[in-house]
């Protein structure tokens, strides 16, 4: 796998087009744009009909002695993410050089398994919290039990590497505070959120367009990271406010530039506090996700809608592993990947070289 992964590393934000083809091929890797990633569409000897839901493949690769890999993401046709697929739903077809059609693969005999993590995927989740002087006096108690119920949601419980999470805050300084380093242990964000007392902050301002270019050049080493660590990576900016941009830092154009020139691997989401916001800004900035609390009581709820769209998109990715039948000389092999729930269904088509393919796969 490393010998695999690490020429992609360099290619992954490059956004190159690439025919669809062995694992060994140039990537284009785009989490977010609803198309196919490295697949392609299903061969109409199948009959599946039009999809419901889009198969995005992230990354594929093959080990010996005959291990088919295969990460990807699930959404449906307006983009949003689908969490929580279980491998029932899913049905797997392999047609080698001398099959017309595609056959169903043995799920005994092949060691198939679908799983909802992969040790070749992280995604971190940046938590940008506003604790300028208007917060403090008058909403900071509330905004920490949301805040709280916010990592309990979209953190698992038991620490993973898959999952993890910062946290920030600014206030008028031309700083973006760090509360807690990425952890994948929530409870140490926890005991981060109940020790912000209303006198943290130096500075009564706020500057939030550079908390915005702040918080997305922290993102994109957060990338270039996982790049390194020969792991697909993809982040989440959570950004909160509760009102605009007092300190005149930075343009409203260059906070608007640093989100739209992000990587496509990095999702925006805002959440507004009352009446002296600018929903129109912060709908720009988050434009992944945006919801807005018109009181302190509002608060919890707002950040668990936000919760429940940042967990969806970080559970939508699935990892397919199987040991293939096809042995050295079958030369390219295709590969379908389905998935069928009441009432959507969604495939996505792939290729794999069995070169050096043999028994003893498991």
């Amino acid at each position: 796998m490393k010998m695999l992964l690490k020429p992609l590393a360099y290619l992954f934000l490059a956004f190159l087009w690439i025919g669809c083809g062995n694992a060994d091929d140039d990537v284009f890797f785009n989490i977010n744009n609803g198309e196919l990633g490295l697949g392609q569409p299903v061969d109409d000897c199948l009959n599946f009909g039009d999809d419901d839901l889009v198969l995005s493949i992230q990354e594929q690769f093959t080990s010996l002695p005959g291990k088919v890999s295969i990460l990807f993401k699930v959404s449906d046709k307006f983009g949003n993410p689908v969490a929580g697929l279980t491998a029932s739903q899913f049905t797997i077809y392999e047609q080698g050089r001398n099959d017309n059609c595609f056959n169903t693969i043995s799920s005994n005999e092949s060691f198939a398994r679908i799983s909802p993590n992969s040790q070749i995927f992280s995604n971190s989740t940046l938590l940008v919290l506003d604790l300028s002087n208007s917060v403090l006096a008058n909403s900071l108690n509330e905004l920490k039990s949301a805040s709280i119920g916010f990592i309990n949601s979209v953190m698992p419980q038991l620490p993973s590497d898959t999952f993890k999470m910062a946290i920030y805050w600014f206030d008028g300084e031309d700083v973006l505070h760090e509360l807690n380093p990425l952890s994948s242990d929530r409870d140490d964000l926890i005991e981060a959120i109940e020790g912000i007392t209303p006198n943290i902050s130096n500075d009564p301002s706020t500057d939030l367009y550079g908390a915005v270019i702040k918080a997305t050049e922290i993102s994109e080493a957060l990338l270039q990271q996982s790049l390194q660590d020969e792991v697909i990576g993809a982040s989440s900016v959570v950004l909160f406010t509760d009102g605009t941009d007092q300190a005149g830092r930075y343009s409203e154009a260059a906070a608007l530039s640093a989100v739209n020139d992000a990587s496509l691997n990095i999702s925006y989401f805002t959440i507004g506090l009352g009446s002296e916001i600018d929903t129109n800004i912060l709908e720009e900035i988050g434009k992944t996700f945006s919801a807005f609390a018109g009181n302190e009581a509002e608060l919890e709820a707002t950040f668990n809608e936000i919760s429940q769209r940042v967990s969806e998109r970080a559970n939508s990715f699935y990892l397919f592993e199987y040991c293939s039948p096809k042995r050295d000389g079958s030369g390219e092999n295709n590969l379908v990947i389905q998935v069928a729930t009441s009432n959507q269904q969604g495939a996505v088509q792939t290729s794999f070289d069995a070169t050096g393919f043999t028994a003893g796969c498991e």
